[in-house]
């Protein structure tokens, strides 16, 4: 349908909400109505709860904090917690010995960087050469040997952070089971909501996103191939970076599909989240997909951090079709509208209705799903024949395994010592329910690209980019003008399709919290945009967190602290 016929323009408040079955907007979140159970104690006299990147930095500056302190305190946290959230898969044994040597380099006068002796973990996907393993939270993996840190892992090292360990994630990344406990692996145990338990916590980067907001760690990081930052981002209340397919080398991750995949960010802040990510950009001869940055690169996305000022004048376009009414979404709607209300109070131009061209073909009518669609126009198509043929390709690299194809890792999860934590068959482990569907279905292709998967990925890329977000960025209005946004708005709603297209597209979204329900479960706000458009996105999701200000980031409520479910509940609380 063109722009013209859908009389778009600049969007009133009362306009937004005609339809979309509200009653008022929500309150700003109030901090007093949440009890905080576990509350963090001072780390040597000072608040490091919360604290970011830059604050750190000046206690490290002026001598009043040390790595090894810091690194002491969230050890300290983690023992505190993580019985409880289990956001951990394993710690570095070698993480004190790290922190004391950035501590006598800053002793001799040397600083490497904004990320040095910051505290971080990575997902159990990323390939890290020393004493930790390499799993996807797979026993099948346990013993494996990586030949080489991945190229992010090793550009942390450089930067001087300190790993502190592996985050816990949906086992293989949610590719093993089409149902299944989110969070959940045979080898990390089930990652818990931080701010509900008995609620999923989001995935596949379950643990990242949940250390993050707990703080366990100062930031995180993961990998995205359809919503594994931003949903977990979106559920821990923070925000999450997932950058353009190319902007991060994927060398050295355990794959899901070369078309979508990418390594994304966690902060409490957008800015934190930017520093995080100015340390792992960059080009990679490994990963001929970062070929793509090169001459559309800054020299470092800190310096797009902005303030609220920073939002007068800017252009934003809300694809309201099947985005933003989606059943899960209801009740989010409210909150939801106050922010875009607040957005256009600091100066904000919005447009409504800048839909995708072809949204009813491509965005499922029932929320998230990647098998939308015909064999020949679905995602799934792209992603179950890259993963057969991605995963054969990692798995030839390591040592000390059997585990060398999709058929191995099939044949371990179906035998009979391993039925019972694997689940290799339907209802043999209480947290796959359907076995390993999902990774039969992806060994039924072969690997081989014929021609419905060239299709589907002609498809899917066509009409996600150009004639999708694209598309909707570019909007026609209905006196023939057409407008350039900045940015999409879409809902971070967990159950929601809003992370479909942009991971087709491979283009970069960025979360922010905007609210909790009344299930104590968070969700957020999206910002969308086209490729490289990192600059502008940071600037605008920065500006935006500041003027929603510091009570929509609600501390983690650990309410139902004990739960043990298996699976853990989806998205109770924000149906209707």
């Amino acid at each position: 349908m063109p722009f013209s016929a859908l009389a778009a323009g600049l969007l009133g408040f009362s306009a937004l909400v005609q339809g979309a079955n509200v009653t008022a907007p929500s309150q700003v979140p109030d901090p007093a109505h949440y009890v905080q159970p576990f509350p963090m104690a001072a780390c040597h006299g000072h608040r490091l709860e919360d604290a970011g990147v830059a604050q750190i930095q000046t206690w490290y500056d002026s001598g009043k904090l040390t790595v090894s302190q810091v690194v002491s305190c969230y050890l300290d946290r983690i023992a505190q917690i993580d019985p409880y959230v289990n956001a951990v898969m394993e710690l570095n044994p070698d993480a004190l010995d790290i922190a004391d040597a950035l501590d006598k380099e800053l002793a001799a006068g040397k600083k490497r960087g904004p990320m040095h002796g910051i505290v971080v973990l990575v997902k159990d996907n990323f390939a890290t050469a020393d004493k930790m393993q390499t799993t996807a939270g797979s026993l099948a993996l346990v013993g494996s040997v990586v030949p080489r840190d991945a190229h992010v892992v090793h550009l942390l090292r450089q930067a001087g952070a300190v790993i502190l360990g592996h985050a816990g994630m949906s086992e293989w990344a949610d590719m093993r089971s089409t149902d299944y406990s989110e969070g959940y692996s045979a080898r990390g145990g089930q990652v818990r909501n931080s701010y509900n338990l008995t609620q999923e916590p989001g995935g596949s980067s379950s643990g990242s996103g949940h250390s993050v907001t707990t703080n366990m760690v100062t930031v995180a990081f993961g990998t995205e191939t359809d919503g594994s930052v931003i949903s977990p981002a979106e559920r821990a209340n923070i925000v999450g970076i997932k950058p353009t397919v190319g902007l991060t080398s994927r060398a050295g991750i355990i794959p899901e599909s070369g078309h979508q995949d990418t390594v994304g960010t966690f902060g409490r802040s957008v800015e934190d989240a930017a520093y995080a990510l100015d340390a792992i950009f960059g080009f990679d001869y490994r990963d001929e997909a970062t070929l793509a940055q090169l001459g559309k690169t800054p020299k470092n996305y800190v310096q797009f951090v902005s303030n609220k000022t920073a939002l007068k004048g800017t252009k934003v376009g809300i694809p309201w079709e099947r985005l933003w009414q989606g059943k899960t979404t209801s009740l989010q709607i409210p909150a939801l509208l106050e922010a875009v209300e607040i957005l256009k109070q600091n100066g904000v131009q919005v447009y409504n209705n800048t839909n995708y061209k072809y949204v009813e073909e491509i965005v499922s009518p029932d929320g998230w799903n990647w098998a939308f669609g015909p064999a020949n126009q679905s995602e799934i198509t792209v992603v179950n024949v890259d993963f057969y043929n991605n995963l054969a390709a990692y798995l030839s690299e390591l040592g000390n395994t059997t585990i060398r194809s999709l058929e191995d890792l099939v044949a371990f999860n179906d035998a009979p010592q391993n039925l019972a934590s694997e689940g290799g068959e339907p209802d043999t482990a209480a947290a796959f329910a359907s076995g390993q569907d999902g990774l039969l279905a992806s060994l039924a292709t072969k690997g081989i690209q014929n021609s419905t998967y060239q299709q589907a990925l002609t498809w899917c890329q066509r009409t996600s980019r150009a004639e999708g977000i694209d598309f909707a960025l570019n909007p026609i209005l209905a006196d023939g003008t057409q407008v350039h946004l900045d940015a999409l708005l879409i809902p971070s709603d967990d159950n929601g399709a809003g992370t479909n297209i942009p991971a087709q597209a491979g283009y970069p979204i960025i979360t922010v919290p905007v609210g909790i329900d009344d299930w104590h479960t968070p969700f957020g706000l999206s910002f969308v945009g086209t490729a490289f458009s990192e600059p502008i996105l940071i600037k605008l999701a920065s500006a935006a967190q500041d003027a929603f200000g510091p009570g929509r980031r609600v501390k983690p409520t650990f309410f139902e602290y004990n739960a043990t479910n298996i699976p853990v509940n989806w998205a109770i609380g924000t149906y209707l």
